[in-house]
């Protein structure tokens, strides 16, 4: 079962041989569904019956069906597992974000599939919090629900929802990690959560000249830099714009 092993790598052409038809990404799913063993979502048995349909199993006591694919994220996917399994890859291997209009543009599907499709592989990407930001972070505070507006003076904005939002980079222009916690005001107190709990003291921390940063910097190595508009803190404002996106569409 050597074929079944996981897919490791950003190799985009090894990736499209292993993963060229929907049985070979069925067959991928049910090696690693089932490695431990059958059991039964419906009724708990761990015996399995000969099934006729490729790659599914049936259960021997309530004759259920079982698909590869049940309670995975690629379950019901309307435009097709291979497709599904190739965002995931771009979304995996890809260090810059990539957007819902290029992912749906590369592989045929209209953008508000791909947008959902991508919401959903990033919640199950979701990270364990065990391993800070380390390397060059940015910190920036915002407000969604409306235009981000580079280098704007004033945080005060009626009815919106204010985050911070912290971006390990990756290279000059890469997203290697982020997080985004909703906060009720830019002052140190709310700014620092992020910081204690996401981001490593050896990290290179960049923030624009806010004040609320200042006190946090006593405990981390924060340099403070007055957000210009196509100079600086591009990665973040390409980030800060893709959750405008998502927020409009109501994620």
């Amino acid at each position: 079962m050597e074929e079944f092993l996981s897919f490791r790598g950003q190799n985009e052409i090894d990736f499209l041989k292993q993963f060229h038809n929907k049985e070979a990404c069925l067959a991928y799913l049910a090696h690693h569904k089932w490695a431990n063993g059958f059991e039964c979502p419906n009724c708990k048995c761990t015996k399995e019956d000969n099934c006729t349909i490729a790659c599914h199993k049936r259960c021997t006591d309530c004759l259920r069906i079982i698909s590869p694919t049940a309670q995975t994220l690629f379950h019901n996917v309307k435009f097709g597992i291979e497709k599904a399994f190739y965002i995931v890859f771009k979304m995996s291997a890809t260090t810059k974000s990539i957007s819902a209009e290029q992912l749906a543009r590369t592989v045929g599907i209209n953008r508000k599939s791909a947008l959902l499709f991508q919401h959903k592989v990033r919640r199950a990407m979701k990270s364990s919090e065990d391993y800070p930001m380390t390397g060059e972070v940015e910190v920036d505070e915002a407000f969604i629900g409306q235009k981000e507006v580079v280098g704007q003076v004033g945080r005060g904005s009626k009815d919106k929802a204010q985050i911070v939002v912290a971006i390990e980079k990756t290279g000059s222009s890469g997203i290697k990690r982020m997080y985004v916690k909703k906060i009720d005001n830019a002052s140190t107190s709310e700014l620092q959560t992020i910081f204690d709990k996401h981001i490593s003291k050896s990290a290179k921390i960049l923030t624009d000249k806010w004040r609320g940063y200042s006190p946090i910097s006593k405990h981390f190595n924060i340099t403070q830099e007055k957000s210009e508009p196509d100079i600086n803190f591009r990665v973040m404002h390409r980030g800060i714009q893709q959750l405008n996106t998502n927020y409009a569409l109501g994620f």
